[in-house]
């Protein structure tokens, strides 16, 4: 769970700088771990990003070019998770690439529904996933963060309710809404 913090939210108005983004990079240095895990757990070994690489390639790319402004925690572990979502997608692009096809299975994005994702296994089906997000997020924005805070960061739907601030049911409602969507555009039941 992530945990409001007024030590974060200090720290994100300070990650202007390296020795700010060092303290801020502390701070949800743990999070971001138990985030990476969720999304890695189900790797065979030797398969797979490792947690750490996950959380540090995210990083990156949060911080890419110097600081970003980040509004809020809630705005940062949105932002977090996209950036390990589009991690994710890359490596799935380059293990497809060394692969070159294999066969794509139907994907269930039921069974996606807090399990990490399997990034060697189904290169393909996350390729399809993520162009059918980007097609849903020219629709509804918050549809797309709460399928990444959902299936790609596994947060409670109680966690993704305190981050984006809306109730609980909302996140349930966007939640069918997505995976509505999802499922007609990647043709699955």
């Amino acid at each position: 769970m992530v945990e409001p913090s007024p030590a974060i939210t200090s720290a994100l108005a300070q990650a202007h700088d390296a020795e700010g983004r060092d303290r801020l990079l502390a701070l949800v240095y743990e999070d971001m771990l138990r985030i990476a895990r969720a999304q890695l757990r189900r790797q065979r070994s030797g398969q797979t990003l490792d947690t750490r690489a996950l959380v540090n390639e995210a990083y990156l790319k949060l911080f890419d070019g110097g600081g970003m402004d980040y509004a809020n925690r809630s705005h940062f572990f949105a932002t977090a998770a996209r950036a390990m979502r589009q991690v994710a997608i890359d490596y799935a692009r380059a293990r497809l690439a060394e692969r070159r096809g294999g066969g794509a299975e139907h994907v269930d994005l039921d069974a996606l529904e807090g399990q990490p994702l399997p990034v060697d296994a189904q290169a393909e089906q996350l390729l399809a996933i993520d162009a059918a997000l980007d097609a849903l997020a020219a629709l509804d924005e918050r549809l797309v963060k709460v399928v990444e805070l959902r299936f790609f960061a596994g947060l409670e739907v109680k966690d993704i309710a305190a981050l984006l601030e809306v109730s609980e049911p909302t996140i349930k409602r966007d939640t069918r809404a997505a995976k509505a969507f999802l499922q007609q555009r990647l043709g699955s039941g």
